[in-house]
C-alpha cells in the first residue's frame, strides 16, 4: 500500500481503479498485476461462495470472513461491499466495526430495502431518504478512524429517477459520507450528469459491469467526466466462470486437460505464482533458527 491513506489518494489523480475480488487469491492476483485498490464485491461472494444470484443472501459474518482472509494476503486498499450494512443503523454500527477491524479501507452502505438485489437487476426497492442517512450517520459515528472511508450509494435511478438519486445523495453527504455512488446511470450522459449536479465536493465512484445498465467506459474517460473512483467487481467471476466452463467441458470430452494446458497454469507455475518457494523456504530458515547464531 502507497504511504497515503485512501482518502488522500482519491483526492490525487490519476483515478483510482479497482478490480473485484473475493478471496485472497484473486486478491493476490490483482496486486501483482499492479493495482493498488481492491473492491471486495458482495455479488462475486455470492457468485462464488454460495453459487448463487446477488440477491442479499450474503452475510455479514460471511463478508467479514472474506476480508480478514484477503488482509492478510494483500497490502492493498480494501474497499468492501456491505450490502444495507445487514439491518438498520444499529446493525451497521456492527457491520463497520466488524469489517473496520477485518482491514477494510473503506466500506460501502446502499439505500435498498429488503429484499435487495444486485444494483443492475430490476425490481428493486427503497428504504426512505431520512433512514438511509440515520444509516450513513451511525457508520460515520461507528468507525475507529477517519481513515476508514464511508461510501453512500443509491439505488434511486432505477427506482425513483435520476432527480431523486441526486437528491437522495446530497441527503446522504450532509450526514457525512466520505463518497457518493449512483448505482445504474443508464447512459454515458448521465454519467456525466451525475458530476453535474452532484459536484465534484466529494469522491464520486462510478461502477462498471459487463452486460449490465450502466454502459462500460474507460477509466481515463470517468477521470475527464469527473470520477475519482472506478470499479470492476463482478468481472473476475464472469471470467472465471466462462474459462471454468471451457474446462469442464474439455475433460468431459476428451478424458484429459491436453487441449487446454495453453490456457492454464501448470503445478510449477502456479506455486511460483502464491510463493510457495519462498513460503517453504521461510519455514526451513525458522526450523533451522539458533538464537544467537542466524
Amino acid at each position: 500500500m502507497t504511504e497515503k491513506n485512501l482518502r488522500a489518494r482519491l483526492a490525487s489523480p490519476p483515478i483510482l481503479v479497482a478490480p473485484g475480488v473475493y478471496d485472497p487469491l484473486t486478491a493476490l492476483i490483482a496486486v501483482q498485476a499492479g493495482f493498488e485498490a481492491l473492491y471486495v464485491s458482495g455479488a462475486a461472494i455470492a457468485y462464488t461462495k454460495l453459487g448463487r444470484p446477488d440477491i442479499g443472501l450474503v452475510s455479514l459474518s460471511e463478508v467479514v470472513d472474506t476480508v480478514t482472509l484477503i488482509r492478510d494476503r494483500v497490502d492493498a486498499y480494501l474497499v468492501v461491499d456491505a450490502d444495507t450494512g445487514y439491518g438498520n443503523a444499529l446493525n451497521v454500527e456492527r457491520t463497520v466495526r466488524l469489517l473496520e477491524r477485518a482491514g477494510a479501507s473503506a466500506i460501502q452502505l446502499e439505500d435498498q430495502d429488503f429484499p435487495k438485489r444486485c444494483g443492475h437487476l430490476d425490481d428493486k426497492a427503497l428504504i426512505p431518504a431520512l433512514e438511509m442517512a440515520g444509516k450513513i450517520k451511525a457508520a460515520v459515528d461507528a468507525r475507529q478512524s477517519r481513515n476508514t472511508l464511508i461510501i453512500a450509494r443509491t439505488d434511486a435511478v432505477a427506482v425513483e429517477g435520476f432527480d431523486n438519486a441526486v437528491e437522495r445523495v446530497a441527503t446522504y453527504r450532509e450526514a457525512g459520507a466520505d463518497m457518493l455512488f449512483i448505482e445504474a446511470p443508464r447512459e454515458r450522459g448521465e454519467l456525466a450528469r451525475v458530476v453535474d449536479r452532484v459536484g465534484k465536493g466529494l469522491p464520486l465512484m462510478a461502477n462498471m459491469v459487463e452486460g449490465g445498465k450502466t454502459p462500460i467506459v474507460p477509466a481515463a474517460e470517468l477521470e475527464k467526466i469527473g470520477f475519482s473512483f472506478v470499479i470492476f467487481p463482478g468481472g473476475i467471476v464472469r471470467a472465471i466462470a466462462k474459462a471454468a466452463q471451457e474446462f469442464y467441458a474439455t475433460i468431459k470430452a476428451d478424458g484429459t486437460t491436453d487441449a487446454f494446458r495453453s490456457k492454464m497454469f501448470d503445478f510449477n507455475a502456479l506455486n511460483g505464482l502464491i510463493g510457495t518457494p519462498e513460503t517453504l523456504e521461510r519455514g526451513q530458515w525458522y526450523a533451522d533458527y539458533k538464537p544467537g547464531k542466524n
